[in-house]
């Protein structure tokens, strides 16, 4: 109940009160901040993906300026060699406006990433959005084949079927790229595993399919024992240090990341700005309150 309360208050709160709770985890408001944070984590030899904020919009206008956006965001962080890449949502670019106008938009914006030799992974919203955010992942690669990837999520009871459905898109030298999370929307039974250690369980099936059958995954988690376990899928299936990668959230348990970068595994920190931080902070909290002691506790506590 106090979980809930917060975030049902939060949205109302002022603005410099709430930058309090998201500071840690969001890089800041322009581009010079995402810079100036993947600057240093590239020197800390950690790879970044870069997201503007800003979701599920109103008007397609506004998809026109996401766009316009991120190729700016594409042609300056390739200019700077930047070592990382780029995500986007696909309901900031009018998906649930207008689906041909949405792949229109992030097609132009996988064409830029593919003139400036760079990669653009294709997050995965809330189950309203799935069949959709596939279908424009399939267009995509079937053009352009080594420049796209896709987020799926553990929780998810489709996800596994989802994974071998596209394996006819999967290919030696244009291998399926996933980014493996467990998920953050709060979703009904029907569609999502609800239980604590069977979204793990899940997590683990799906990522041991991934290593079994040379998919390229970004294993993504906070969580120690998936860590520890993802480390003894890889030993046992002598998965080549190029053939995945570890990744987390910018402010993030940067003590886990510590290790696993010392374990000697490759690791990228996803690394969001923009405007629109005040939108995102509230939001998330809303579709998951439980988050909200993890946000309080995060203040006083690293690691």
């Amino acid at each position: 109940m106090f979980n809930k309360m917060i975030a049902g208050i939060l949205p109302y709160m002022p603005k410099k009160l709430v930058w309090i709770f998201s500071k840690r985890y969001i890089a800041g408001e322009n581009i010079e901040d995402a810079l100036w944070e993947s600057r240093k984590l590239n020197a800390e030899q950690t790879m970044v993906t870069v997201d503007i904020l800003g979701e599920y919009i109103k008007e397609l206008s506004e998809a026109t300026e996401n766009k316009k956006q991120y190729i700016d965001l594409i042609r300056r962080f390739t200019r700077e060699k930047i070592d990382g890449n780029f995500s986007v949502k696909p309901s900031m670019f009018g998906l649930l406006l207008d689906k041909e106008s949405c792949y229109q938009n992030i097609r132009e914006i996988v064409s830029v990433a593919d003139e400036c030799d760079t990669f653009i992974r294709v997050d995965m919203e809330d189950s309203t959005c799935t069949d959709a955010e596939i279908e424009i992942f399939r267009r995509l690669k079937a053009e352009f084949p080594t420049r796209v990837g896709l987020v799926v999520q553990s929780y998810m009871r489709r996800t596994l079927s989802d994974v071998r459905d596209l394996m006819d898109m999967h290919s030696d030298e244009a291998p399926l790229n996933f980014r493996l999370c467990k998920g953050i929307y709060v979703e009904p039974a029907e569609v999502a595993f609800k239980k604590y250690q069977e979204v793990r369980d899940h997590y683990l099936e799906d990522l041991e399919y991934m290593l079994q059958n040379g998919i390229y995954v970004g294993i993504a988690t906070h969580d120690r024992y998936l860590v520890d376990k993802s480390f003894e899928l890889l030993e046992k299936y002598n998965t080549p240090k190029d053939k995945y990668e570890f990744q987390m959230l910018y402010g993030v348990t940067p003590d886990l990341r510590s290790r696993i970068k010392s374990a000697g595994h490759r690791m990228r920190v996803y690394v969001p700005y923009g405007v629109q931080w005040f939108g995102y902070s509230t939001r998330r909290l809303k579709e998951n309150p439980n988050m909200t002691w993890l946000i309080i506790k995060a203040l006083f506590v690293r690691g």
